[in-house]
Parts: structure tokens; sequence; C-alpha cells
């Protein structure tokens, strides 16, 4: 097979009783590129709120690292790097001495993001790395480097709660002692604004999560027409979960070459494609105790839509 895991993830989906495709396939070249058009959709409030807090308050960020010798800011999942370019930009102009890591799966988005730091801030030591948090993780615990380890832009909510927890106890297992972990959150809100920003009017976000189901058939062969497939998504105030989905609005059946295997769906039958939880700040207090974590301090939008909370370990 070309890619073992992403045909085995995909079977293994695709029989199950509900059917999934898990959201860290949304990522591609292709859609990365979507994603960076979510982005700039009005409705889609995350990214400015975070943008916000990283542009106005980098300062006090810097000041409760307490750092006192070089250190590295290490980022997972680092996309374009916007939004890290006005905490990075602070850092050089608080005269810190640093090195940024970025890591990402995709090579196209590590690619841009170093031609975008190096005409941006082309004094910044920059180290890419392209590979998944956990390897990339395991291979930088070895260092005797003071660590930022960043998770933004509210990753965290795409988690269920036990992988919340898988995910923690794993940066927790391979931080040191002072080294510290700004994770973004999105808050609790107004519905309908949440409502909005998970399925805008253009269609931005359908064709993102259609675009899984062409990743299916460029690299593994598949026969999907995105035609006979709809999207929707569901926020549930109570619990603060987003779900979304592709519906099948036909019966239907799809080969997939690189499994061998036809899948039939019903017809109105579901794929669940996205969980994004949004949390309040007690909430997110609990998960940061529970795995080993105090937090330092909320760092929130004026909205208060959105916080990264500065974590060290306990």
């Amino acid at each position: 097979m070309s890619d073992t895991s992403f045909a085995t993830d995909i079977h293994i989906g695709l029989t199950a009783p509900l059917k999934h495709i898990s959201s860290k396939y949304f990522y591609d070249d292709i859609g990365s590129g979507i994603f960076q058009d979510i982005m700039k959709m009005p409705e889609y409030y995350p990214t400015a709120c975070e943008f916000e807090i990283l542009s106005l308050q980098g300062e006090g960020i810097f000041k409760m690292l307490d750092f006192d010798k070089p250190f590295s800011v290490v980022e997972f999942g680092a996309g374009d790097g916007v939004k890290t370019r006005q905490l990075l930009k602070t850092l050089i102009e608080k005269g810190a001495e640093f090195s940024y890591v970025p890591i990402d799966i995709s090579k196209k988005a590590i690619d841009e993001l170093v031609v975008n730091m190096q005409q941006h801030l082309p004094g910044l030591h920059i180290e890419p790395k392209i590979g998944n948090y956990f390897s990339m993780m395991e291979e930088l615990s070895g260092s005797s480097i003071p660590c930022l380890f960043l998770f933004l832009g509210g990753n965290i909510g795409n988690y269920e709660p036990a992988d919340v927890d898988g995910l923690l106890a794993d940066f927790r297992k391979n931080m040191k002692a002072g080294d510290k972990l700004l994770t973004g959150f999105d808050l609790k809100k107004n519905p309908a604004t949440i409502r909005c920003a998970y399925d805008d009017p253009a269609g931005i976000t359908k064709a993102f999560n259609m675009n899984l189901l062409n990743r299916i058939n460029r690299e593994l062969g598949g026969t999907f027409k995105t035609n006979h497939f709809d999207f929707y998504s569901h926020y549930n105030p109570l619990n603060g979960e987003v779900r979304s989905y592709l519906v099948s609005l036909v019966p239907q059946q799809v080969f997939v070459k690189e499994t061998g295997e036809v899948y039939t769906f019903e017809r109105n039958e579901l794929i669940w494609t996205e969980l994004s939880k949004k949390y309040s700040l007690q909430e997110i207090e609990n998960v940061a105790a529970k795995n080993g974590f105090t937090v330092m301090e909320h760092f929130l939008d004026c909205k208060h839509y959105f916080t990264d909370s500065l974590w060290t370990v306990v």
C-alpha cells in the first residue's frame, strides 16, 4: 500500500458502526490550503482572537516564562505561523535568546512558513521539522535546553477526553522541570457564534470536509463521488461539542483500491469527521490539574472568546 497507516485508518473508519475519518487527515497540502481560507473567513473568530492575544500580550507571556538561559520555542502543528510570528517578534524585541522549532506533517506548510518567517523576522534562528507531534517530542526530550511548547489554535478541542489525557501525558512525559506549555482553547460562548464558525455560508468548511473524500480518491484509489455527499455540523452548548459529518445522499457503494474493499452507504448515513470542543476556564484548569500541570495564566482576547493558557509542570 502507498500509505498503510492512512489506508488502514480509512478501512477501520469506514467499517465501524458509526463511520468516521480522523480529522488529522484534513491536512494534506490541499486541505492545509483550504484551512488557510477558513482562517480568513469573517465567521471564523478563533484565528483573529488568538492573533490579538499573541500580538498584544506577548510581553506578559515572555515575563512569565522566566527562562534564565537560551531556550527553544517548539510549535506543534505550526501551519502558516502568522499568529506565532507576533509572539516571536516580541521575544526578539525583548532580546530573548531562542530557537524556533516549528513542526508540521505538511512539508508544503513548513516550506511556506520558513519563507514567511525569514522574510518578516530575518534574524530568527529557525529549525523546522516535518513529522508528527509524538516522534518529534521524543526527539526533543533528550535536550537540556528549556522549552516553551506551543499547541495553539484550539487544536486540543479536536481530541476526545481520553485522548486529551493521552496527549497531555505525552507532553508531560517529555517536559523537563521549568518547561512551559502554551495551549489554545476555544471558550464557550453564544451558540450562534460557534455554529456560524463551523458551517459558513460560503461553503468553505464543506469543501474542507469534502477534501477528505477527494484525498482518499487521489491517494488510495477511491471512487467517492462528492456530489453524492453533503456536509452537516452541529453544536451542543451543553457539553461544548461541535461535531461535523459527511452525509450520504443516496444508497451507494464505494471501492478503495488500496484496501481492496467495497464500502456500502445507506441513504442519510453519516461519516463523522471532526470534534471541536469548547471549554470553560474551570474545565481548562481541571484538565490541567488532572494531568500534572498548573495553569500559570489565562491570556484572553478582549471578547473572552478564546484563551492561550500558560501551563507549567507541577
